[in-house]
């Protein structure tokens, strides 16, 4: 406990120093018409995550190839926070990440090559829509614990459990200066992306280890707002690569102006209960598609009913060239 505290500390003590330099070196985040915030905001502060898997390694609680994937992916996200980089060497961070957690993935798992590319495809799919997610107080942190929390209690993962605790820290640290009002900083593409990473990471390993792809439900919410929020855009014609606002939770928090805490911690309880719900009530001992089924047709069918209520009645796009 008294090393979990001694971590917890330098934790704190980092993300002061980062604040200090971030304010030095004006990395900060402008907001614009796009953004759910109205002020200056220092970002980046995410970088505190890529610090609890270094410490996790240097203690033994983490392996070479997991920190080495972590730390390569937060080096060229914080290069993005601090000057902006172009889209291919985020790719191929993701990328060469990915590939080394299959290394990873391949000893603790034996699966067949095969498989590979399906995984690489979805390590790279869920970074960028847990990046997209990251827009308002709290959701980023709050999304996350709930995240690390659960798997923290899977029977499975018990060897984990110490770094999983650590990067929970790391969490709580950064809670403090981001679950206000006003945040004081915000996670940046470093947070974001190097926080993706790793829950990818024990997503899959715990999958891979028990056969149960129902645990993708341990993220439903964020998977069902940023997939069919793909599909709407799609089918308006609207260019993917712009920024916009158009998730729920930006409709909640900019249109229906709930609180941003608000609806970050509704986001993190429903998920918590969903997650409770598939360890305790439906059961992830063994795999059946049909509660699966039924489960993802329910949470779709209210998730768009709450949309609908939502929207706004002018469309966005057409709002924001005035």
């Amino acid at each position: 406990m008294l090393t979990f505290l001694i971590f917890f500390l330098l934790l704190f003590a980092a993300q002061l120093a980062y604040l200090q330099l971030a304010r030095r070196y004006g990395i900060v985040d402008n907001p614009n018409a796009r953004s759910s915030h109205s002020q200056q905001t220092i970002r980046g502060g995410g970088l505190v995550f890529v610090l609890a898997v270094i410490l996790s390694w240097i203690a033994g609680y983490l392996s070479m190839w997991v920190s080495l994937a972590v730390v390569l992916v937060g080096a060229v996200s914080l290069a993005d926070d601090m000057r902006g980089l172009p889209q291919w060497p985020r790719l191929a961070a993701h990328l060469i990440a990915s590939l080394a957690l299959v290394l990873e993935w391949q000893q603790q798992a034996s699966f067949s090559l095969g498989w590979i590319p399906l995984i690489l495809f979805l390590v790279i799919g869920w970074i960028n829509l847990f990046n997209f997610m990251d827009g308002i107080n709290g959701i980023t942190v709050a999304y996350a614990l709930v995240a690390l929390g659960t798997f923290y209690w899977v029977p499975d993962l018990r060897d984990d459990r110490d770094w999983i605790l650590l990067v929970g820290l790391s969490c709580l640290v950064f809670a403090w200066f981001n679950f206000r009002k006003k945040a004081r900083v915000f996670a940046g593409d470093v947070g974001s992306v190097s926080m993706a990473l790793i829950l990818g990471y024990l997503m899959v390993k715990i999958i891979l280890l028990t056969g149960n792809p129902w645990y993708l439900f341990f993220f439903s919410l964020y998977g069902v707002d940023a997939v069919l929020t793909l599909l709407i855009r799609l089918r308006r014609k609207e260019n993917l690569f712009q920024p916009h606002r158009s998730h729920l939770y930006q409709f909640l928090a900019n249109e229906k102006k709930l609180p941003h805490r608000l609806v970050s911690l509704s986001y993190a309880g429903l998920q918590l209960g969903i997650n409770w719900l598939w360890m305790e009530g439906i059961g992830l001992d063994t795999f059946s598609w049909l509660p699966g089924l039924v489960f993802t047709a329910g949470l779709v069918g209210v998730y768009l009913l709450v949309r609908f209520w939502a929207t706004p009645t002018e469309p966005l796009q057409q709002a924001s060239k005035r």
